[in-house]
């Protein structure tokens, strides 16, 4: 299967996702072009982390498709999506670093996993990464020495140890302060410069989403409500997204029957218990 746009390296078409009867993604649709940064954005339940799963192939879809690098990744074998995925770096939001482990041999663990290379290059490409993520000299740290900034930008080392074509964050920004933000924002803007990549970023954070993205899509209730360059997501007509850039707390909605079908639910769990 080749991509429909080759300039593509990402294409969304009517995914729809569920947990248990839930529908949480409701037929989005998204094309992620070669080289550039696209930030997903939106508030707490818009979908924007399951679709990320999605993408990854951790989350199987209800129905849609994904065509990654060429690859319908709803309908390939297993073998063929872990082969994918050797082109895929993931910076988590908690940096999912193996505490047991050295900074090193975290960031060496998918050369060592997934390639047949000698100590001596593994060790001169795991200095190179460090050095791009300004952690050289800290590779003999176990990760609970590390500050909040230094264990995102291991993790952003171990994401990039294989020179993926592909690079996703989840919350990068998230818990850090706003000069280690700030850092962080640069860190991406230069990898993107110096590396082949296409940057996908899940965020809340307004002030990064500016900064690095070429493109952003804001997501709500399941639904892309508009995707596009900064200033036009900023001129944006839409009312959610302008209440999201402004940080305006909507009504809640309560429905009175539920409400009332849970308490009596929970009042008869606590009766049994």
């Amino acid at each position: 299967m080749t991509m429909k746009n080759p300039e593509n390296a990402i294409e969304v078409e009517g995914l729809v996702a569920h947990y248990g009867d839930r529908e949480i993604l409701k037929g989005v649709d998204l094309d992620i072009r070669t080289g550039e940064v696209m930030v997903i954005m939106g508030s707490s339940g818009s979908g924007k982390t399951t679709f990320m799963r999605n993408m990854l192939g951790l989350n199987k879809p209800t129905s849609g498709t994904i065509r990654i690098l060429g690859k319908d990744i709803t309908s390939i074998s297993t073998r063929e999506l872990y082969a994918l995925r050797r082109k895929m770096g993931v910076a988590f939001q908690g940096g999912a670093l193996l505490g047991s482990m050295s900074v090193a041999e975290n960031i060496e663990l998918p050369l060592r996993e997934h390639t047949n290379l000698d100590e001596n290059t593994i060790r001169i490409m795991t200095r190179m990464k460090l050095e791009v993520v300004n952690l050289a000299g800290f590779e003999d740290l176990m990760p609970s020495e590390l500050s909040g900034g230094m264990l995102k930008r291991a993790a952003l080392a171990r994401s990039i140890i294989m020179d993926p074509s592909l690079l996703f964050f989840d919350e990068p920004s998230a818990g850090l302060d706003p000069v280690v933000s700030a850092e962080l924002d640069e860190l991406i803007l230069r990898l993107k410069q110096a590396m082949p990549v296409t940057i996908v970023v899940v965020t809340h954070e307004l002030e990064s989403a500016f900064k690095i993205a070429d493109r952003i899509t804001v997501m709500g209730h399941g639904e892309i409500l508009l995707t596009g360059t900064v200033e036009e997501v900023q001129n944006s007509a839409i009312e959610e997204i302008q209440d999201l850039l402004h940080r305006r707390p909507r009504p809640e909605v309560v429905n009175a029957d539920d409400y009332l079908a849970r308490l009596t639910a929970n009042r008869e769990k606590r009766r049994h218990l």
